[in-house]
């Protein structure tokens, strides 16, 4: 039987389509109408949402008590992209950050066997090549300079149409390194990085894709030392950014949204932890982090990954940073995937739990 949905709007990508019909069968949408396209006496049930394409979430590093360096398994990724799947977001790339090399692979070849299931659609390498003066909580003993298990690693990755977003400091890479990896078709951003304003350009030259989480983990531009994030902004690469309110205040999000030259150019992340649909805590490198007033923070106090969903990132982005709607859902879910190289998703066809219904009310996610 078919149901029929009128949400308050459909997001195509693009635009908003008001006064749209959605029908539903067997949990799937089959068709989306205009209101007045609708078959005669059918009176579709009202939705106080946007529905759009499913949330796409770049940097999701753990969810559901498991952090993907701690339990880099095939069952770990599972439970980490259920743990998201059951908040709001659909789709992700599971993040494994600085760690021992074969920690790296393990978590590599855990991805690569379940690329494709439950919203996998790729990983998220971040580190160990990284600049230990902004490692942030990545562990400094695991940093290491970039070399040829690397190298190997993501030409295998590659090779298995396994899609790879790769973190790396590009001051301490050796010239060529870059090309090489875009050659291969892995997604090179900056990140963790103390790059000067010149490397950066020289990075992005030589195919320098995005930016990991900009304002974090970088130097903070001045006047007279532009540095990494002037260079970024003013590039036409993407731009990971968090925006819990935490790691980067609403009004630098805000303006970075709006100092694109040309728009779709940021890509919302979340940078969840395992707290996400998980206990409060965690252990990560030995030391145990927690939420403390709605942030993570270790036994200092300082910050260390984020507690908030990608569904609740939209939200405040929306009600709360101010940035257009059109904007803030392609951030999440079609910004990232061009980011990629992913192909855009069809809402046709898809099956409801990998879409997205957008409320634009922010409510912070819930540890157990």
């Amino acid at each position: 039987m078919t149901r029929w949905l009128h949400p308050r709007a459909v997001f195509d990508g693009e635009t908003l389509k008001p006064d749209m019909a959605v029908a539903i069968e067997t949990e799937r949408v089959v068709a989306i109408v205009p209101l007045i396209d609708l078959p005669e006496g059918t009176v579709p049930e009202t939705v106080d949402a946007i529905l759009s394409p499913g949330l796409f979430d770049v940097q999701v590093n753990g969810g559901g008590g498991v952090m993907l360096n701690n339990d880099p398994t095939r069952g770990g990724v599972r439970k980490i992209a259920a743990a998201h799947r059951s908040v709001g977001t659909a789709f992700i790339l599971p993040t494994v950050i600085t760690d021992l090399p074969e920690i790296t692979e393990r978590a590599a070849e855990a991805v690569l066997a379940e690329h494709g299931k439950g919203g996998v659609l790729g990983i998220h390498i971040e580190g160990p090549h990284i600049n230990l003066a902004h490692k942030g909580t990545h562990d400094p003993a695991r940093i290491r300079p970039y070399d040829a298990r690397t190298r190997d690693l993501l030409m295998r990755l590659r090779q298995h149409g396994l899609p790879v977003l790769f973190t790396v400091a590009p001051e301490t890479l050796e010239p060529g390194v870059i090309a090489d990896l875009s050659a291969m078709g892995v997604t090179v951003a900056a990140g963790h990085s103390a790059a000067t304003a010149e490397q950066t350009e020289r990075a992005l030259a030589e195919g320098l894709a995005g930016f990991t989480h900009i304002f974090n983990g970088m130097p903070q531009m001045t006047s007279r030392a532009p540095g990494i994030i002037a260079a970024a902004l003013n590039s036409e690469a993407y731009c990971g950014i968090i925006a819990d309110g935490h790691h980067v205040d609403d009004r630098v999000v805000r303006l970075a949204f709006r100092a694109r030259p040309i728009r779709g150019r940021m890509v919302l992340v979340s940078d969840a932890m395992s707290t996400i649909a998980g206990p409060d805590h965690f252990t990560l490198y030995g030391e145990t982090i927690r939420v403390l007033d709605g942030k993570l923070v270790n036994a200092n106090g300082s910050l260390a990954g984020a507690h908030i969903d990608l569904k609740t990132s939209v939200a405040r982005l929306i009600a709360i940073v101010g940035v257009p709607t059109i904007e803030a859902l392609a951030s999440a879910t079609t910004c990232p995937r061009a980011f990629m190289g992913i192909e855009q998703q069809e809402m046709v066809g898809s099956a409801l739990e990998e879409l997205f219904f957008a409320s634009n009310r922010p409510s912070g996610p819930r540890a157990k």
